[in-house]
């Protein structure tokens, strides 16, 4: 989920021509997630092989990333590692949201209402450490580099950002802007129209940029004031202050500076979380380069595996060889 401050923040819609050739740090696991919860049947239920395997993550980052290697862009997949201790509450009270989920859609599947299932099937994804091995494994054969995150992959991408590694992070949340990130890139891989509740709405979402620089000066606050609005608000490592949301919280650091100066505010384990976003543990990865595009390997996983079409995987993987032919992947010399 990460902290939500989007009202606080402003974006632009970015033109991928505009960025060509850059090589771009994407939140494994936030964008895994958004395929398992999006890439569904008409029920709700995911995709799967003959063996009733999960294959929905695999499905959207083999189609979306030969899509962005068409585009020009080098992603890097960086993948979490050990999470911080005060994330562990958060974690049981998304699984025990998930649990509610589950028996909500079977209750909804009951009933033969496949729309109101199917929004409660894209509240119950999970993500297993089979999913990740197989996920690693289809982008490095893919031609794209994984990168193994310390402890968070959030602020893991961040980093590489910050030092010049990649050209900015991508994810769909915003903890990228309390991590450091200069540049944050959402909508990156959900492009397109997407249909919203049961209105039945449809809206084009297309990739948008923020930037850390602009956002900062508009607000008149610091990085650091930034991450307090965070923590007010609520992040992963704390529930928030209840009735404070991102105006309220901003109104007040703007008045008092920080939140150990606000009056009747305390924040429990408010240093550690504020070190969490300020001073994350990350690693220096090097030099970034991308592996050479292994065919037989993305046949042997999707095709052979997982039941994919042959055909359409042979048809994508034309592409993705197209693009290489064409110095969509160089090595990061050539970007900077």
């Amino acid at each position: 989920m990460g902290v939500d401050i989007s009202s606080l923040l402003e974006s632009n819609e970015v033109d991928l021509k505009a960025i060509k050739g850059r090589m771009v740090a994407v939140d494994a696991f936030n964008v895994i997630y958004q395929f398992l919860s999006n890439i569904r049947e008409y029920d709700g239920s995911p995709l799967k092989d003959k063996q009733g395997r999960v294959t929905s993550h695999l499905s959207g980052l083999f189609y979306r990333n030969v899509s962005l290697l068409e585009e020009g862009l080098i992603p890097v997949y960086v993948f979490d590692g050990k999470p911080p201790a005060l994330k562990e509450k958060t974690i049981k009270e998304r699984i025990a949201l998930k649990e509610k989920a589950e028996e909500e859609y079977r209750l909804s599947l009951a009933m033969g209402d496949y729309e109101k299932a199917k929004s409660f099937a894209s509240r119950t994804s999970r993500l297993t450490q089979e999913m990740v091995t197989e996920s690693k494994a289809l982008l490095n054969s893919l031609g794209i580099a994984v990168i193994d995150a310390p402890s968070e992959g959030e602020a893991e991408a961040s980093y590489m950002c910050s030092i010049g590694l990649v050209y900015s992070a991508v994810s769909q949340d915003y903890d990228s802007i309390l991590f450091g990130s200069p540049r944050l890139i959402r909508n990156l891989t959900v492009t397109g129209k997407r249909r919203y509740g049961r209105t039945g709405r449809v809206v084009d979402v297309k990739p948008e940029m923020i930037s850390s620089d602009d956002v900062l000066r508009k607000l008149g606050i610091t990085r650091e004031q930034l991450v307090d609005i965070g923590i007010l608000v609520g992040t992963d490592f704390n529930d928030g202050i209840k009735g404070i949301g991102p105006k309220k919280a901003f109104q007040l650091i703007k008045k008092y500076g920080s939140i150990k100066n606000v009056p009747n505010i305390n924040v429990e384990n408010y240093d550690e979380i504020r070190d969490i976003f300020l001073n994350p543990t990350v690693s220096n990865p090097g030099k970034i380069t991308a592996p050479e595009l292994n065919e037989d390997n993305v046949r042997e996983i999707l095709v052979v595996n997982h039941d994919f079409s042959e055909e359409r995987v042979t048809s994508a993987l034309r592409r993705a060889r197209e693009a290489r032919k064409q110095g969509v992947q160089r090595s990061i010399d050539s970007f900077f």
